[in-house]
């Protein structure tokens, strides 16, 4: 069950990275246009798409960094 996980993070990871990419590269594309609506559009959706890819990339590292609390937390002293 342990390397599922391993699979479905790194998985998030390299679709991040990729979809990344094609956003980096879609933002430059989006200053060469002349259209002043291409524009608008293509930067937008470009910053939506670099947004959600940076998501998944802080995803896959808080999984991995940020330590889970035990579970067994002893509620009894408070009462």
């Amino acid at each position: 069950m342990n390397s599922l996980k391993w699979i479905k993070n790194i998985l998030i990871l390299v679709l991040s990275l990729f979809f990344l990419i094609i956003g980096i590269n879609t933002l430059i594309g989006s200053y060469r246009s002349n259209n002043p609506m291409d524009f608008v559009m293509y930067f937008f959706s470009s910053s939506l798409l670099i947004l959600v890819c940076l998501v998944g990339i802080i995803y896959f590292f808080s999984r991995f960094l940020i330590k889970k609390q035990p579970e067994g937390i002893n509620n009894d002293e408070a009462q």
